[in-house]
């Protein structure tokens, strides 16, 4: 789909700039928001910055401030090797809108960024939701910047000029904005410089609700995920009064969901290889076994006015959590959804093992305790080694569930020797803190949230995989499947492990 609109558009953002400077921050600002498919036209008078803000923008998505970015008049085109890719064109000198079909836009599109000047002399060429940037000459060195777009391209502009008003007060003028590699969740993260100090910045707005799947309620708000930065603002708070080392937060605006904090460097739990550290998953298990002695309030005052309920990891939470084995893993098997006669076994054995473990030693958990939110901290001793991070989900519930999180972790091949280590350890330092420590029930109570966890995450990548395209997470299903097994040897799993290889044909 074409547009044939050769006019300045009607702005949905506007804003004033002065200097070159200025120009440069704004396409910072505009390129750290920018995704593959984007179309961006520069449009204004000669002289009016549109070839400085193009650049600002390249140089920033090559992570290079002396690249030479050479103006394609007569070339028409400069691609350039980004993440995501750009092709800039200039259009100044275009004999006719036609000559565009030859330069394959549309291809160029599929996994690139477009930016164009002079888009006007291609009009009728260029894709229908394409977005603009008017560069009007003021008074002076200024210059009145108006935005059109998508309403998707207009609101990811509109964050990432949020977050630089954010750090401008928060943090200083001239804040230097990196994106730091997401997961699989709607958060985004920056790390941001300023005068020689290096924080991180959590993006985390308030997601709408998705539709309702039981009683009236959306998934989220069944599994208790956290719906803003408030609740990762108050298990920091629980978590660094107990001792534990969970980052400073500097600045924190609630309501947008923005959070500036510590940012505890970049340690982790593996070598060089990808291979896990042993000594480092032993400390990690002694941080939890110190945790876990711990007596943690349900509730923690943020302000006056805020109050974060930790709530109860709940059977209603734990089912809908294992159903994603259902609803995702075993229609990827079957290719189609499971009948009554396979599903009702299955709810019955699940029934049972939740209330196993809700019957099990309860304390914090804060559901995702692996490697990829333990900071190595080299430089530290006792527990403040292992910064903690990603923890807004917290619940108060089974404290086996954050041990399995950690023996089986869904991204690193933890071999047996070291599962049965860490285990053992962990076992070791509550027994001799607690004479009465049952390690028979611990280890029951473990390889049940194991396999709850395990069947969750596989029907979580799954749906990573097909819902939102994003097959790597394929890589981990193999070792995801082969730590199930080992959850099978203990016999309370036995009808699990029956149903299992039964209906989804795998041992």
């Amino acid at each position: 789909m074409r547009t044939d609109d050769t006019k300045k558009l009607a702005p949905e953002i506007t804003l004033k700039i002065s200097g070159e400077d200025e120009t440069n921050r704004l396409g910072h600002d505009i390129a750290i928001a920018l995704k593959p498919r984007d179309c961006l036209g520069l449009i204004g008078d000669l002289g009016a910055g549109k070839s400085t803000l193009a650049r600002a923008i390249i140089r920033y998505l090559a992570n290079n401030w002396e690249l030479e970015v050479p103006s394609p008049t007569f070339t028409l085109e400069q691609i350039y090797e980004t993440s995501p890719a750009i092709h800039h064109f200039d259009f100044y000198r275009l004999g006719d809108a036609s000559e565009v079909l030859e330069l394959g836009l549309d291809e160029a599109l599929e996994d690139a960024v477009a930016i164009i000047e002079w888009p006007q002399n291609a009009a009728g060429q260029l894709p229908a939701e394409m977005a603009h940037v008017q560069i009007d000459i003021k008074r002076g060195n200024s210059r009145q910047i108006s935005i059109s777009g998508s309403a998707d391209f207009l609101a990811r502009i509109n964050r990432s000029l949020e977050i630089r008003a954010f750090l401008n007060k928060n943090f200083g003028d001239d804040v230097e904005r990196r994106p730091l590699t997401g997961d699989a969740s709607t958060r985004s993260y920056e790390l941001v410089s300023q005068g020689g100090k290096t924080r991180l910045l959590m993006n985390a707005a308030r997601q709408p609700d998705g539709p309702p799947v039981r009683d009236g309620m959306p998934y989220s708000q069944i599994a208790h995920l956290a719906e803003d930065v408030s609740a990762f603002v108050g298990i920091d708070l629980l978590l660094r009064k107990a001792g534990f080392y969970a980052p400073e937060i500097f600045a924190q605006d609630l309501e947008n969901g923005l959070l500036l904090t510590e940012f505890m460097g970049s340690g982790g739990m593996l070598d060089d290889a990808g291979i896990p550290i042993k000594e480092r998953y032993l400390a990690a298990a002694a941080l939890l076994a110190n945790l876990h002695q711990n007596d943690w309030p349900h509730s923690v005052e943020i302000s006056k006015e805020t109050t974060h309920h930790i709530p109860k990891y709940d059977p209603a939470a734990m089912k809908i959590e294992v159903e994603l084995l259902i609803d995702w893993y075993a229609p990827s098997l079957h290719g189609g959804k499971l009948d009554d006669e396979d599903l009702k076994p299955f709810d019955q054995i699940w029934q049972g093992l939740i209330e196993t473990l809700q019957k099990s030693e309860q304390s914090l958990v804060l559901r995702d305790y692996h490697s990829p939110n333990l900071i190595w901290r080299e430089d530290a001793s006792g527990h403040n080694q292992l910064g903690l991070i990603d923890f807004q989900d917290a619940v108060i519930g089974p404290s086996a569930y954050d041990l399995a999180s950690l023996a089986q972790d869904a991204r690193v091949n933890i071999s047996e020797e070291l599962e049965e280590a860490i285990i053992d350890h962990y076992i070791k330092l509550r027994s001799e803190a607690d004479p009465n420590f049952d390690e028979t029930e611990l280890r029951k109570a473990y390889s049940i949230a194991a396999a709850l966890r395990v069947s969750k995450i596989l029907g979580i990548f799954i749906r990573l995989h097909k819902r939102d395209i994003k097959p790597a997470y394929l890589k981990h299903m193999p070792r995801m499947r082969g730590y199930l097994e080992r959850c099978f040897r203990n016999p309370a799993l036995g009808t699990y492990q029956n149903w299992f290889e039964k209906v989804l044909g795998q041992n």
